[in-house]
């Protein structure tokens, strides 16, 4: 495989080198390529003759003495940073110079030839210097609590007690040694100045002074019991006053009970019941005082929801308080019934935020104007008997209409369906159940039966068995009414006509 071809004596060396460079030929250019890369005719040599040839450049100048020795190859046989200038280590050490200290070529840190090693940690002799030394940037040695001496120490605590020894005594002696004043100074006056105090019309206050004389308070002393309550004066020239029934009810037909009204200027008065209406919550006093200061009375149409109120009354006993707040909602349903009384109502009641405690009962509740716009009857209470700022008053024309009526004939007369119910709903509607129907009554006669549900009066939605009452006592007796109730499921329409009651 590798011997020598037979008829092949000479060395291999003699074959022709193959990798040897080879001439280069080249095809003759196009005659396109001559036009645009050819010679032109007329040039003759190459195209840079007869440029000017730039001159030589000048030598660059030796560089300064001063830089050759700053910066040149130190001397034979030294070596590492060179000298300063002058040619020696500076004589102190400066700010601006602290590499020319005498020990520099031998300090690690400066020569840039020494070996990098980790060397053993610092020890400190815990007796000539416990722990490091530290500077601040001036390089003057920071003085520490701990470094001073125990005679330091004493010596600065001897000093603060010093002074503090010093200060006492002199501000003790300064304070023995001050005269005092005296206590009393006969004759002093105060300065007096104009408290420039501005009450609009209107105001609080000055509805207060109007109202409040027509404003009286009730006592009630049945044996060795009483009560309290307030009235409101409603004809000063014949000397009537209407309260609450269940403020003197106590005393009605009972022997050795007093009742007495006190008026805003302090003076009093046996006070006679002229009539009750149980039904209503309505009574009139008559009082034998003539030049009584009569309220205005206002009407209860022109009350809405937000007019500012003022109550007076006598609430837990303090006569003549005065309290304010709005009417929160009107013809609220609430029904009266109290211990140790027989009344017995339901009205629909002004409602009011004015706070009114136990006391105010039969006191005045007034609009802006002052006049009276109904009678503080009933507060809503959670148990504490406080006033939680819901307070319930009977409107004015209720009580003027019963008023009238008791002044006239000693006893008030209402208009009655004759049922007895009880509010109930479905979870849609909301009504009175017929419990039990009166014999002989306007409800039977108009044919209204046990267990229909009452859901209007004269077009008026009814929805609890207040509602109910309150609707049908806003009638007259013998006024016939549309009454609307459910009945097997199915509403009807009767006519009744309301008795008197």
């Amino acid at each position: 495989m590798y011997a020598r071809p037979a008829g092949h004596a000479a060395p291999f060396s003699d074959v022709p080198d193959r990798l040897a460079p080879r001439p280069v030929t080249a095809p003759p250019p196009s005659p396109a390529q001559a036009v645009a890369f050819g010679r032109p005719a007329s040039t003759v040599g190459g195209f840079a003759d007869g440029r000017p040839t730039p001159p030589p450049r000048p030598a660059p100048p030796p560089p300064a003495e001063a830089l050759v020795r700053a910066f040149g190859p130190a001397a034979g046989g030294r070596r590492g940073l060179q000298e300063p200038p002058a040619g020696r280590p500076g004589r102190r050490r400066t700010a601006t110079g602290p590499w020319w200290k005498p020990d520099a070529r031998q300090d690690p840190w400066r020569d840039p030839y020494a070996p990098a090693v980790l060397g053993p940690p610092a020890v400190y002799d815990e007796a000539a210097q416990p722990g490091p030394v530290v500077f601040d940037a001036q390089g003057r040695r920071k003085l520490r609590l701990r470094d001073l001496s125990v005679r330091l120490w004493v010596l600065g605590l001897l000093a603060v007690l010093l002074v503090g020894a010093v200060g006492g005594g002199a501000g003790w002696y300064l304070t023995k040694t001050n005269d005092e004043t005296p206590l009393l100074a006969p004759g002093t006056q105060l300065s007096e100045v104009d408290p420039g105090i501005t009450r609009e019309p209107g105001s609080v206050s000055e509805i207060a002074q109007n109202v409040m004389p027509a404003v009286v308070s009730i006592e009630v002393r049945v044996g060795q019991a009483g009560a309290t309550g307030s009235g409101v004066v409603i004809d000063g020239e014949n000397g009537y006053i209407v309260t609450n029934n269940h403020v003197v009810s106590g005393a009605e037909g009972i022997e050795g009970a007093e009742i007495r009204a006190v008026f805003f200027d302090g003076s009093g008065s046996a006070a006679r019941i002229v009539g009750r209406d149980p039904a209503s919550d309505i009574a009139v006093l008559k009082v034998e005082k003539p030049g009584l200061v009569t309220a205005a009375l206002g009407s209860s149409d022109d009350v809405v929801v937000g007019d500012p109120v003022v109550a007076i009354g006598s609430p837990l006993g303090l006569a003549g308080t005065v309290t304010s707040g709005i009417v929160s909602a009107l013809e609220r349903p609430v029904r009266l019934a109290g211990e140790g009384s027989d009344t017995n109502a339901v009205i629909s009641a002004v409602q009011t935020d004015a706070p009114i405690n136990p006391g105010n009962s039969g006191g005045a509740l007034v609009d802006a104007s002052g006049a009276l716009i109904g009678i503080n009857t009933a507060i809503a209470s959670t148990g504490a008997g406080g006033s939680i700022g819901l307070g319930f008053a009977i409107p004015v024309d209720t009580m003027r209409d019963i008023a009238e009526q008791l002044i006239s004939t000693g006893s008030a007369v209402h208009a009655s369906l004759g049922v007895n119910t009880r509010s109930v709903t479905d979870g849609t509607r909301d009504g009175a159940l017929v419990l039990n129907v009166e014999p002989g009554s306007a409800a039977a006669a108009a044919g209204i039966r046990e267990e229909d549900v009452v859901i209007a009066v004269e077009g008026e939605a009814v929805g609890s068995s207040e509602e109910l009452v309150v609707a049908v006592d806003a009638h007259d007796p013998g006024e016939t009414v549309t009454v609307e109730v459910v009945r097997g499921g199915a509403s009807t329409e009767v006519e009744a006509t309301l008795d008197a009651a």
